[in-house]
């Protein structure tokens, strides 16, 4: 009897996007989902269409453009939200619409407030409408963790009934342990037995940090779909990381007997690349995919290494992607250099872009001799990245900073805000904290900087900013703006008009409870 497979389900465009500060771009978001194909993930979970013009558009263009996974769609369980997901992924040569509904006593009692057989009445009308959509339907029980293990059963039956192909059971707030979750699983397949003829899948939170052994655990038990992020990411601490997973299944499969269908070549670019799109910094210490994830500094580590790298090293950087820093480039590197060096990192930029990308490395290299691999990614995503011009709502024209010895900074700002120029100034403790003030009486109270952070990219007087900020709207949702420039007051002011436009963009995005 040959090993399992384990389908891989990726919610970094969904659930991973509710990261606070984590909202991406229809482009941003393209640029990962085809990351994503090129990894190998069996299906993606490219949005909750119902949630925005914005969310709906980026399930649609995925659904469009992106071969080989699946791409599936967020709905409740309500026609309105199954009707919308239907007319984002029907262009997807391999559709799927998950639905859901919580089933635990308190979200049933304190969210819902609906008793048990009205839970199943909803359920069973959600999956069939889903289904007479697409032959591929997920259904999941919201916080399942927490559901009455009986309880859970009848719905799972329910929608198995009614047409599900694929059952979710979600630890939405990381409550389990591995045991325990494992246990459900092993409860349910003992139960249900039609369940044992479809794709029994888990979605687990880090909320206790438990989410990758519990998404174990259940593969030990019987799951054969594990859905989680890149990175770990997502809504307070996170959901199952990726790599995490997929290198347990690979590294351990005398353990598992498991195969999955993941490219780990391309794990650490695809970590890297949702890193740079989100701002997001992976921990250095972060499993598989960390900067010290290789790394050895102890004497009688490093000795063991260099005498057999099996020693200490149950994986080779190699083996998830990592290939070192290899390229230099200078003012005489061409466009082949920098496409190759940005290939690596995730980016595939079209011929204007990488012309664009080129003419700024030259231009930043004519100052300072060489350039660092940071340098070219970061210039690359300044360009590759910029809000279209639909999604530019605040647009900054010009600015003026006056500082210095024994005088108030001062700044003056041009904005074109919805198609109409306005004019500010503004004072502060230094020339970046005065034109902030200053686009800040231009846009208003709507919303709130909370963080703001600079660093030089690599060293020198001559160096690239490289600024990124962290916004708030009037309901506390997070967004993230981030812009490099030689000019460190420019830099910050583009950085902050960036994640404004983000806020516009985001709008009154319905977010779903947690799965």
């Amino acid at each position: 009897m040959g090993n399992k497979k384990i389908i891989i389900f990726d919610t970094t465009l969904r659930d991973g996007e509710q990261s606070p500060g984590a909202s991406l771009t229809i482009q941003e978001k393209l640029i990962i989902a085809r990351q994503l194909a090129n990894l190998g993930v069996d299906v993606i979970e490219a949005g909750f269409p119902i949630a925005s013009k914005g969310d709906f558009e980026a399930v649609k263009q995925i659904a469009m453009s992106v071969k080989g996974p699946s791409i599936c769609g967020l709905a409740r369980a309500c026609d309105l939200d199954i009707d919308r997901c239907w007319e984002a992924v029907k262009y997807s040569d391999k559709p799927r619409i998950h639905t859901f509904i919580a089933t635990s006593k308190v979200h049933r009692e304190e969210k819902l407030h609906k008793k048990k057989e009205e839970i199943i009445d909803l359920a069973t009308k959600a999956v069939k409408r889903a289904k007479s959509y697409c032959d591929d339907v997920e259904f999941s029980p919201e916080d399942a963790a927490r559901t009455n293990l009986d309880f859970m059963c009848d719905v799972v039956k329910a929608a198995i009934r009614a047409g599900a192909t694929t059952i979710n059971i979600p630890d939405t707030v990381g409550y389990s342990e591995p045991d325990e979750f494992g246990n459900r699983i092993k409860y349910l397949l003992d139960k249900v037995p039609e369940a044992k003829n479809i794709v029994i899948s888990v979605h687990c939170h880090n909320d206790l940090g438990n989410a990758v052994a519990n998404s174990l655990a259940a593969v030990q038990n019987g799951a054969t779909q594990v859905e989680g992020c890149i990175n770990g990411i997502g809504e307070r601490a996170g959901n199952a990381s990726i790599e995490e997973v997929v290198m347990n299944l690979i590294t351990r499969k005398d353990y598992f007997k498991a195969d999955v269908n993941i490219k780990t070549q391309e794990l650490y670019k695809t970590s890297k690349l949702l890193s740079n799109l989100t701002g997001l910094d992976i921990q250095r210490n972060k499993a598989i995919v960390g900067a010290n994830a290789f790394a050895h500094e102890a004497g009688i580590h490093q000795h063991g290494v260099l005498a057999s790298k099996n020693t200490y090293e149950i994986m080779t950087p190699e083996d998830v992607g990592w290939k070192g820093e290899n390229i230099v480039i200078g003012k005489h590197s061409g466009k082949h250099a920098i496409a190759a060096l940005l290939e690596e990192e995730g980016f595939k930029p079209d011929k204007d872009q990488i012309n664009q990308i080129t003419a700024k490395v030259k231009e930043l290299a004519d100052k300072q001799k060489s350039v660092e691999r940071d340098d070219v990614i970061a210039i690359a995503r300044d360009i590759m990245l910029e809000l279209s011009e639909g999604d530019q709502f605040v647009k900054l024209e010009e600015f003026t900073v006056t500082t210095g010895i024994g005088m108030m900074p001062t700044a003056s700002v041009k904005l074109i805000v919805n198609e109409e120029m306005k004019i500010a100034a503004g004072i502060g403790d230094g020339p970046i904290d005065a034109i902030s003030n200053a686009i800040w009486n231009i846009i208003g109270s709507s919303f709130k900087l909370e963080d703001y952070h600079l660093k030089a990219i690599t060293g020198g007087t001559n160096a690239l900013a490289d600024v990124s900020i962290k916004l708030s709207d009037m309901n506390g949702n997070l967004f993230s703006g981030r812009a490099v420039d030689e000019d460190v007051i420019k830099a910050s002011a583009r950085g902050i008009i960036k994640g404004i436009n983000r806020a516009i963009c985001f709008g009154n995005k319905i977010h779903p409870q947690n799965k």
